[in-house]
């Protein structure tokens, strides 16, 4: 992008909503056209209302106008195009002809939108014959210059929870925890005491703060920020606000977006909680469930606490314990078809019938694959003991 400073994600339930909408509208009186503002990622932020049918026809024959206000975001083909002409650059309106070829069916206006020299969105319209004037445009550009004052608070709104938001998560247990919750209740204010959930998404794919997505296309998204994720990597981190705590869909919905863009990965939604006092449990739900979505693919890719059963103690294992010197053998290379026959055979109760069927192998091949089992781990599947043992340890050892 450029010259572009990095900038956080918008808080989600912004103030500003209301001021954006208002701004937008005055744009469009001033230039006689409907405006639409995105922030620098292309992600709808408010949308002038048509005057004329005229109007709506000439976007309904766009497909890019139209997608953006549907889905409020434009693809990254839309997005590296129009950066193709300077915008992120430009410090005044840059005119963009028509390209039928790349969905663009009407040429357009776009005004850059900037805080301090950085980039902070674009407002863009229809062009037309004859079009805005000079003068209408440079009015036009003294309220994008308002838009980019209200953008840049918010963004340092933004900024001040990511860092909030990481403090808890890397705070230990007790007091510093409390401590950490305290900043972020603060800065949240009365949003704090709304009912809450955590989301991990593990592994994302970046740490860098400016690849995190925005929060306004996250249902519900109060605040998020990057955390170590397993030795090496990065999960990413979501407060959610909820409308009760026993409905988690906006958390859901949420997950799943952020699932698009990262590919391989796995989504958990901890419990639903009652204001922040339960935040550091509600996170090691979250990244537990998505480890156990991770692990076991049945259970995802969105995984929610309260579904993924025995993940919830496996989870909380450390690793060294999961790592069973009786089974050990089992768990090495070669011996992985074993070892998923043994899972298998004890996911299904130890019904040798089911189990075949399962594996798509005949009755006495299974009889003879457990026997080996029984001789690499010297344990005893007749034995209720051993059977959860080598359970527990096989379902641990599949866990990031």
């Amino acid at each position: 992008m450029g010259e572009n400073a990095p900038v956080t994600a918008d808080a989600a339930s912004s103030s500003h909503a209301g001021d954006y909408q208002e701004l937008v509208d005055e744009i469009s009186e001033l230039l006689g056209a409907p405006a639409t503002l995105e922030n620098r990622d292309f992600e709808l932020i408010a949308f002038g209302a048509y005057d004329s049918d005229d109007e709506l026809d000439a976007s309904a024959l766009d497909p890019v106008r139209t997608r953006s206000i549907l889905t409020r975001r434009s693809t990254t083909a839309v997005r590296t195009w129009f950066e193709g002409f300077g915008i992120t650059r430009a410090t005044g309106p840059v005119r963009i002809p028509p390209t039928p070829e790349a969905g663009v069916h009407r040429g357009r206006v776009c005004l850059p939108v900037r805080h301090r020299g950085v980039a902070l969105g674009y407002v863009w319209l229809l062009d037309g014959d004859p079009g805005p004037t000079d003068a209408q445009l440079a009015a036009a550009m003294e309220v994008t210059a308002r838009i980019g004052a209200l953008l840049a608070d918010e963004a340092q709104h933004g900024a001040d929870l990511t860092r909030e938001l990481r403090a808890v998560l890397a705070a230990g247990r007790g007091w510093p925890r409390d401590m950490a919750v305290a900043e972020l209740r603060t800065a949240l204010g009365a949003r704090a005491e709304a009912p809450h959930t955590v989301v991990c998404v593990a592994p994302w794919p970046s740490a860098d703060p400016d690849d995190a997505p925005s929060l306004r296309t996250l249902p519900g998204a109060t605040a998020l920020c990057t955390a170590p994720w397993a030795t090496t990597g990065q999960c990413l981190a979501v407060l959610v606000r909820l409308r009760s705590a026993d409905t988690l869909t906006p958390a859901t919905s949420a997950a799943t977006r952020l699932l698009e863009r990262a590919a391989g990965a796995a989504a958990g939604v901890a419990a639903g909680r009652v204001g922040l006092a339960g935040l550091g449990a509600a996170w090691e739900e979250a990244a537990a469930s998505a480890r156990a979505a991770l692990a076991e693919p049945r259970l995802g890719p969105v995984a929610h606490w309260a579904a993924v059963g025995p993940y919830r103690l496996l989870t909380s294992l450390p690793p060294e314990a999961a790592q069973d010197p009786c089974v050990r053998p089992l768990l090495a290379p070669a011996q992985q078809e074993l070892a998923r026959t043994a899972e298998v055979y004890l996911d299904c109760a130890g019904q040798a019938g089911r189990t075949a069927s399962e594996l798509g192998i005949h009755r006495q091949t299974l009889y003879y694959r457990l026997s080996r089992v029984e001789q690499l781990t010297g344990l005893d599947l007749d034995d209720g003991e051993d059977r959860l043992l080598l359970h527990m340890t096989l379902k641990a050892a599949r866990l990031p």
